[in-house]
């Protein structure tokens, strides 16, 4: 299988449309010269992999900075030029060319005296311009030296044509000036001014650096090598910024006019440079495209011929380029790009709608088509995961498509696969779902077979009949009706729409809890703790509750427990903090001496700003830190156990109380009771509650209350619910009791009328 061809709505192939549109779009490019930036980079890269040096038979005689600074600002007197004429004829320069236009005459003497010059030397070849396009197109006149001048002189046209850049890629070995052909500058260098006019690109690889160079001032002084100037063809130039005449080369910056008719020049010695156009590279990639849309043998075929019509394209110009001949890529690159862009969208599209383990259409189709008023069947393939980690990429799709191939006896045509073992179908509503499903289930008694290996399928079935909600929702309440099934020991079972609102409570519980706390609908009840051995009150543990304004009371267990396994118990547990301390410390201000105790959950161990958050809450309200203990749940394991430790260190230093709750329940073991920086262990109220009942209850308790006190810790009974319990929890030696025998959970008004009631009678 290869990528997609173009299709329409119906699904049906129109490879021939994308064809013909990225062969328009091509074409379209290259007759608006779209691709010329992008062209224009190419051949630069490509002119880097094979520099070359000049020939050496072109001199470039600059008029620089140090020839102004030397004899003077430009223009320079005409009898300077003249100097500069002699020298280089003497020093038996084969050809002169002055790169500077001679249209007006200066002072007659000095005319005079560069008329002569011209005539002495012979060789001259003075600069024309030509004009560049016709009537309203015209983008240069001509421009001519003096008659008098041209008349001791040839002449030679410096016309030049830019691209949109201001660069100059090709130039012309003649141009026209009074209707009779006249040799450019560069074809005068390179002495081929007999030939017929034609345009070649410039040869941009040969470094101009490479090209000999002397400064105006050296050749007029006579400071130069003897043999630097005999047999060469000589061009003088302005080359210094103040003058401008600054041309982009491309690939090595900004140089001075002159170069770029030397390196045309330089490019007309090493033969006659032939541009194709665009249209080899439209061929190229109209072929590669063709292969790709209609030969598609294998999975690599399409990519495979896309590749190589780039690789072509990208990859024949270096080679060609070194043999003169050049052709533009950017519009056949333009067409294999719309072609694989468009096939690959397509692949992509395909993918993210069908299935790639069975081809079958997945969940996404399912959705695309709205409401459905059909029966959904949903099957769960419970040891999905497994099979998967077993079996190779090959050996799950022979198992998977015998699994399809089983379903589809019922689900024919409308069978859809997600990604984790599902695969959905609809019935019709009323058809006898039941025994059909029944009969399904049948069928997977038998593993599949996959390469000498018999695989067990585990699935259940869900059933969802709510056709008026959407098909996300429906399907979710498919596979809970699928995993209930299973973990019941059914072959199917049908979703329970009267237990969805259970199943929005859950999901926005989290979030109504957080508001609930900002809204006051969480408060504290404080449950009282009774020092056994003097029958005093001496504190009270703070216990969350929330009263919801539709539900009413919450579940502690429900919303604690799901902060917690959700991350979110950092909240709860600081405005428990916050209410605890604030009514600790308003107790303890009355003069009566009492313990506030607060749950922590060991999650929030790892938290860095706990310690700073406590201090600052004993702060704030003046409870003294031995007046606060913190319970550590014994059954939640540290995550971090050594950063854990050394929180509770840090909170022990600070002064507070730590105790173990729940002890018994979990990690009941002496090294986690020898880790743990604890002052009181709290029994566990299952152990309390049936130690009369259960004699090993009885004497895990005892020996809870020996082992604490043999490590000088205090033990707190929980579930005292009656006056019996409490009196064997004395015999024992108990520390400290809480349960209903001692009171119920209570609100901190409830709880400060109790302890002066009873502080009233102990003092009466």
């Amino acid at each position: 299988m290869g990528s997609e061809p173009a299709t329409t709505k119906s699904g049906k192939e129109r490879p021939w449309r994308l064809l013909l549109w990225s062969l328009a779009a091509a074409l379209l490019c290259w007759a608006a010269y779209l691709g010329d930036p992008l062209e224009a980079y190419l051949k630069v890269l490509r002119n880097a992999t094979h520099e070359n040096r000049a020939s050496g038979n072109i001199v470039m005689v600059g008029v620089d900075d140090k020839s102004l600074s030397e004899i003077g600002m430009w223009p320079w007197p005409r009898r300077v030029q003249a100097e500069l004429v002699d020298q280089a004829t003497k020093a038996g320069a084969e050809s002169i060319h002055l790169d500077i236009i001679y249209d007006s005459p200066s002072t007659s003497a000095d005319d005079r005296r560069f008329e002569q010059a011209l005539a002495r030397s012979g060789r001259v070849v003075l600069a024309d311009r030509h004009a560049l396009g016709n009537g309203s197109d015209l983008k240069q006149a001509e421009t001519r030296p003096l008659k008098r001048f041209r008349e001791q002189a040839r002449t030679a046209s410096i016309s030049v044509f830019y691209d949109f850049s201001g660069v100059v890629w090709d130039h012309w070995l003649s141009g026209k000036i009074d209707g009779k052909p006249i040799p450019t500058f560069s074809a005068s260098l390179a002495n081929r001014t007999s030939e017929p006019n034609r345009q070649f690109w410039i040869d941009y690889s040969i470094q101009p650096k490479s090209i000999p160079y002397l400064s105006a001032a050296d050749v007029i002084s006579g400071k130069f090598s003897p043999g630097a100037l005999r047999g060469k063809q000589l061009i003088v130039g302005l080359n210094a910024d103040t003058l401008g005449d600054q041309k982009w080369v491309p690939g090595w910056g900004k140089m001075a006019g002159a170069y770029v008719q030397i390196l045309g020049a330089e490019t007309l010695m090493r033969g006659t440079p032939i541009d194709l156009g665009a249209g080899p590279g439209v061929i190229v990639a109209f072929l590669a495209c063709l292969l790709a849309l209609f030969w598609r043998r294998t999975a690599t075929t399409t990519p495979l011929c896309l590749v190589t019509g780039s690789a072509i394209l990208l990859g024949a110009p270096f080679v060609a380029e070194r043999f003169y001949v050049s052709a533009d890529v950017v519009p056949g690159l333009l067409m294999i790009v719309i072609v694989s862009s468009r096939l690959a969208y397509l692949r992509l599209r395909r993918r993210q709608r069908v299935h790639e383990q069975t081809g079958l259409p997945n969940f996404a189709v399912l959705r695309s088509e709205g409401t459905i008023d059909r029966a959904l069947v949903l099957a769960k393939i419970h040891n999905h995961a497994e099979i998967s980690s077993a079996l190779s990429e090959t050996e799950q799709k022979e198992a998977f498509r015998q699994v399809v191939a089983r379903l589809s006896t019922g689900a024919r045509t409308d069978l859809h696969q997600g990604d984790d073992g599902t695969f959905v179908w609809t019935v019709k509503n009323g058809a006898p779902i039941g025994n059909h499903l029944e009969a399904l289930h049948a069928m997977f008694r038998s593993p599949v077979q996959v390469s000498g290996r018999q695989i067990d399928v585990a699935l259940t079935f869900g059933v969802e009949l709510g056709v008026a909600r959407t098909l996300t929702n429906r399907i979710g309440s498919a596979i809970m009706a699928a995993d209930e099934a299973w973990q019941e020991g059914l072959r199917w079972k049908l979703h329970d729409p009267a237990r969805q609102e259970e199943v929005n409570w859950r999901v926005s519980l989290l979030g109504e809890l957080d508001q609930a706390i900002d809204q006051g609908e969480v408060w504290l009840a404080y449950q009282p703790q009774m020092d056994i051995a003097t029958g005093r009150i001496i504190g009270a543990e703070a216990l969350a509750r929330w009263t919801h304004p539709i539900k009413g009371p919450i579940s502690p267990t429900e919303f604690i427990a799901a902060a917690e396994a959700n991350g979110r118990i950092g909240k709860l547990t600081d405005f428990v903090l916050d209410r605890a301390i604030s009514s600790g410390a308003a107790i303890n201000r009355r003069g009566i001496e009492f313990q506030v105790a607060v749950n922590l959950s060991a999650r929030l161990l790892t938290d860095r700003e706990l310690l700073g958050r406590v201090q600052t809450m004993l702060d704030a309200h003046g409870l003294p830190p031995a007046r606060l203990t913190l319970e550590l749940t014994e059954t939640a394991a540290l995550q971090d156990a050594e950063g854990g430790l050394a929180t509770l260190g840090a909170l022990k230093d600070l002064g507070l109380r730590i105790a173990i709750d729940d002890y018994g329940t979990g990690l009941s073991t002496l090294d986690y009771l020898k880790k743990i920086p604890a002052a009181e262990i709290k029994i566990d109220q299952s152990f309390i509650k049936a130690m009369r009942v259960n004699r090993s209850d009885l004497i895990m308790v005892q020996s809870t209350i020996a082992l604490a006190h043999s490590l000088n810790r205090i033990v707190v009974a929980e579930g005292v619910e009656d006056q019996q319990c409490l009196n064997e929890l004395r015999t024992m030696g108990c520390d400290v009791a809480q349960g209903f025998a001692i009171g119920r959970p209570m609100g901190v008004r409830e709880l400060v009328q109790r302890l002066q009631i009873r502080s009233t009678r102990r003092a009466a």
